[in-house]
């Protein structure tokens, strides 16, 4: 039980959360938390698979495919901005607030969206919707590795982000109905495809009203004793769930904080750029391999397939599906093995063999030796590899820096990741689509694979073995300097 004195408290609460067994309890958190990432899926699997259906006549904006590119830009400078904004406001006023917040944004700018009558209409709500799905990445990560169990982070971290792509696979399902002609004018299904997100956001925002604030912010933010509030009723749960004798004791020895308040931006370029350097290269080269790859490819996916290989605009759905569901499968399939055979083992193995095989795709595309179903194949190995990689690099940036500066390192690293990665990704491959030409895509393609393998080479080196181990050995908190220092 905690303990303080003069703002120095000792506590066992890390502890109490992590020798917690599987209950009802995590899964509702899961599900309250987890769920935002299927929202991003169908946002941006719904835009890409609409992507050549925007550029039609009578589709209500007539975008060209390069127009098509600004909008995914949009989207992903406004989530880097929101991360940037959402991150710094997590840390100082907490998880909850802000993941209510964050996700009302996302309602609002995605059912605007379905109202858009131009282009600026149309990048502005891109904007906004994604300023929201930032902001979310901020506080649902920091949020779910501090409230899930240690030797269960890793893999629970990888599906709960590679859930996004059950979303990707729902919009993607989504557009072969909307898309139909026969059943919607062509300047109304892609509308009612921005209205059903909204709703399945308003689903979510009631389930996300139960979970709790994380306790370890809470102690740190002098309400220690609403943190054990909150901790003892969690263990109350269990307990009713699964018998007393069920609930492991305690191993692992407290630890001393000293409360404080928000951390400063002087404080966070410390321990990025002077105590954690090399954690910030790493981190760094995660983002910047993984959102370069997924967002220039997912963003011109639909134009790729109608331009190169004569695929209809309403039937693009039927090759984003499978796609989507391998994506899914990467993190599920080998999410375990980023607990059992290692972090740097695994993040190096998914980030190489992606890069790799994206190197032989690119070869079948600019051979053009495949076909639609050919080429979405080999997309499906790449990302089933890439997608576990991608997950991981959150769950890194996540692990891998102290508790106070958590959110605003998943914000950092995020916003300049996918902005130098997902900005620059939709714009340039816009363009080179747009060519009509087999090589410049090609060199596209070669230029993520090689991003890929860049980074899978940084993780060897640079990477941090985490894997079960309490986020607070494996990042001392910033108020537990003080603290050892006065014991």
């Amino acid at each position: 039980m905690p303990t303080s004195s003069a703002g120095l408290i000792r506590t066992d609460i890390p502890a109490r959360l992590d020798r917690l067994p599987w209950a009802r309890w995590h899964v509702m958190v899961l599900v309250g938390l987890g769920s935002v990432w299927i929202l991003d899926g169908l946002e941006v699997t719904i835009v890409g698979s609409l992507g050549d259906r925007l550029t039609e006549k009578g589709s209500g904006l007539e975008l060209t495919a390069s127009q098509v590119g600004v909008a995914a830009a949009m989207y992903v400078t406004g989530a880097c901005i929101g991360a940037l904004i959402f991150g710094d406001l997590t840390e100082r006023y907490g998880r909850r607030r802000l993941f209510m917040v964050t996700l009302g944004l996302y309602l609002a700018a995605t059912v605007l969206t379905a109202f858009s009558t131009t282009a600026l209409w149309f990048y502005a709500c891109r904007f906004l919707t994604g300023a929201g799905i930032g902001g979310e990445y901020s506080a649902i990560n920091s949020a779910i590795d501090e409230l899930m169990p240690a030797r269960l982070r890793g893999r629970l971290d990888l599906i709960i982000n590679g859930s996004y792509w059950l979303g990707a696979a729902a919009g993607a399902a989504l557009t072969l109905v909307l898309l139909d002609k026969d059943l919607f004018a062509e300047n109304v299904g892609w509308r009612i495809a921005f209205g059903l997100g909204a709703v399945l956001g308003l689903l979510i925002l009631v389930v996300r009203r139960n979970v709790p604030e994380s306790p370890r912010w809470l102690s740190i933010h002098g309400r220690h004793d609403v943190a054990e509030d909150v901790v003892r009723g969690v263990e109350d749960d269990v307990e009713r769930e699964l018998g007393r004798d069920r609930l492991p004791r305690l191993d692992e020895p407290p630890i001393e904080l000293r409360q404080r308040g928000p951390v400063t931006i002087r404080e966070i370029l410390g321990v990025m750029l002077r105590d954690h350097r090399s954690r910030s290269v790493l981190g760094l080269s995660l983002f910047v391999g993984q959102a370069f790859l997924y967002n220039a490819v997912f963003f011109t996916q639909g134009l790729v397939l109608s331009t190169f290989f004569d695929v209809d605009s309403g039937s693009v759905g039927l090759y984003v599906v499978p796609l989507a569901l391998g994506n899914f499968l990467g993190p599920v399939l080998l999410g375990r093995y980023f607990d059992t055979v290692g972090r740097r083992t695994m993040i190096t193995a998914s980030y190489v063999l992606s890069g790799l095989f994206l190197l032989g795709t690119a070869w079948l595309f600019h051979a053009e030796v495949v076909g639609a179903t050919g080429i979405t194949i080999a997309w499906c190995v790449v990302f089933f590899f890439a997608s576990a990689g991608a997950s991981a690099a959150y769950l890194t940036v996540s692990e891998i820096f102290p508790m106070e500066t958590r959110a605003m390192a998943i914000a950092v690293f995020y916003a300049v990741g996918t902005g130098l990665g997902g900005i620059i990704g939709p714009l340039l491959f816009g363009k080179l689509v747009d060519t009509e030409k087999l090589g410049p895509v090609t060199y596209g393609y070669v230029l993520g694979a090689a991003l890929m393998l860049a980074a899978g080479v940084v993780e060897w080196f640079l990477g941090v073995d985490a894997e079960g181990k309490r986020l607070e050995d494996v990042a001392a908190p910033l108020s537990a300097r003080p603290a050892e220092a006065a014991g």
